[in-house]
C-alpha cells in the first residue's frame, strides 16, 4: 500500500532577502521558517532543506538498519543517527554523513559495521540520494 505525505511552503521575496514558511501538513506537527541564509550560513533559528532531509534521513536509516537487525535475530535496543546533510551552493545537495552508534546484544563490531552497511543500502532515503556520497560511521556501544 503507497503512503503519500504532503509539506507545503508558502515563500515571499528573491532568493536572497525572501523567506519562507514550510508546514508539515499529513501529520500537522508544525509549520517552521526557512530562508536562504540558513541554507548557506547559520541557522540562527530557521531551517533548510536540507535539514529537512537530514531529518528524514536519520529516521528513515534507523528504520531500516533495525528491520535488518530484527531479521537477523539481534534487534536493537537503541540506535541513535546522526545524518548531516551538505549543500553547496552552485552545486546542490553534495551528500549525507550517517553516524551511529548503536547497542545491539549479540553483535560484535565487525557484524555490526556491516549489518550497518546493509542497513544504509536498504533505506529509501538513500536510494533517493542515490546521486550524492553517503559515508557512513558505525559503532557498536554497550
Amino acid at each position: 500500500m503507497a503512503a503519500t505525505r504532503t509539506a507545503r511552503n508558502v515563500w515571499e521575496g528573491d532568493l536572497f532577502k525572501g523567506s519562507g514558511v514550510v508546514s508539515l501538513d499529513s501529520s500537522g506537527i508544525g509549520s517552521y521558517p526557512v530562508s536562504w541564509p540558513a541554507r548557506t550560513e547559520e541557522p540562527n533559528g530557521v531551517t533548510s532543506p536540507e535539514e529537512l532531509i537530514a531529518a528524514a534521513h536519520s529516521s528513515c536509516y534507523n528504520m531500516a538498519f533495525s528491520n535488518v537487525l530484527a531479521k537477523n535475530d539481534t534487534p536493537p535496543t537503541r540506535l541513535e543517527t546522526t545524518a548531516e546533510v551538505t549543500f553547496v551552493p552552485g552545486k546542490g545537495i553534495t551528500g549525507s554523513h550517517l553516524t551511529v552508534r548503536g547497542t545491539v546484544p549479540g553483535l560484535d563490531a565487525e557484524e555490526f559495521r556491516r549489518l550497518a552497511q546493509e542497513g544504509e543500502k536498504n533505506c529509501p532515503v538513500s536510494q533517493a540520494l542515490a546521486g550524492t556520497t553517503i559515508t557512513l560511521d558505525a559503532e557498536l556501544t554497550s
